[in-house]
């Protein structure tokens, strides 16, 4: 089968190429790949050697099941899902029950393959600082897909949501998407924060800090700017206050089905900033590092031969 694989050679340190078909295990469900989704994760995976040379990248992945887990669990053939599991980017894919959903026929896959990593780093992030009823929440990088999605989930949950992006244009939606205030970099924050949801790291998240509230939490989600956090002396000294560092780990599935069923709703928007073939996948990593998505980029991915 076909497959995006890390290549540190090729231009954007990813390529397709040809793979052997993956081996369910006894509580894997074998999909049909329709839809894969790109992360920021992705790009550094393939550059960094996280992923080593030749292995198949990616995480979010929607399709249809085209065998079901050999233990009985799971969905059956026939089902439309979406997961987070490794190796998403190719033509066929093995999955645990626990890191997959269904997708009800109302909601179209290429929607639901933008969900998984994006929106799951935002739902749980949200839950790990606490309620937001009532809170000042500052969304950092909230033009991207996990900020998008945590500046909904904030609004939803009755915060007062500060969305910060990285110039005028790239704020363009976020309004309607819930943010009461819509801020370049950190312009414009004068009052302190409860809780700071960042995307960006480097200089901006050390300024986060410092606006955040004592009490406060900071959750270190994404890391977009590549730049080191340098804390000014003391600063770090004062009334408490966390900086929590985040990572997605366990069964993703019940987050998986929330956010499936807040975008059958209507609830919850799905935006998608770059749609097209996986064969343009060079294309797709360029324009996400180049900060020309705002929100998903999705791939359509070519069904392999029956």
């Amino acid at each position: 089968m076909r497959a995006v694989i890390a290549d540190p050679s090729a231009p954007a340190a990813l390529r397709l190429a040809e793979v052997p078909e993956p081996a369910p295990g006894p509580s894997q469900v074998l999909i049909d790949v329709r839809h894969a989704s790109l992360n920021y994760g992705d790009l550094n995976d393939a550059r960094s050697g996280r992923v080593p040379p030749g292995a198949v990248l990616g995480s979010d992945v929607a399709g249809v099941v085209a065998r079901a887990a050999a233990d009985g669990s799971g969905p059956a053939v026939g089902a439309r899902v979406v997961a987070l599991a490794a190796g998403a980017f190719a033509q066929r894919c093995a999955v645990e029950v626990g890191a997959l959903a269904e997708v009800p026929p109302s909601v179209d896959l290429a929607q639901a393959a933008a969900l998984p990593v994006a929106g799951v780093a935002a739902l749980r992030a949200l839950r790990a600082a606490g309620p937001a009823l009532g809170k000042r929440v500052l969304v950092t990088g909230a033009s991207g897909g996990v900020g998008r999605f945590a500046v909904q989930l904030a609004a939803r949950a009755g915060a007062h949501v500060i969305a910060s992006v990285g110039s005028a244009a790239r704020g363009a939606g976020l309004a309607g998407a819930g943010a009461d205030q819509v801020v370049v970099g950190l312009d414009g924050v004068d009052q302190p924060v409860d809780v700071v949801l960042d995307n960006v790291g480097g200089p901006q998240l050390v300024a986060a800090w410092g606006l955040l509230a004592p009490g406060g939490s900071l959750q270190s989600i994404g890391w977009t700017s590549g730049q080191p956090a340098v804390f000014p002396p003391y600063s770090t000294v004062g009334p408490p206050k966390s900086l929590t560092s985040f990572l997605i780990e366990g069964a993703a599935s019940a987050e998986l089905a929330t956010l499936v069923q807040l975008v059958a709703q209507g609830r919850l928007a799905v935006d998608v900033g770059w749609r097209g073939p996986w064969e343009q996948v060079a294309e797709a990593a360029e324009a996400l590092r180049g900060r020309r998505v705002d929100g998903k980029a999705v791939m359509d991915v070519r069904p392999a031969a029956d």
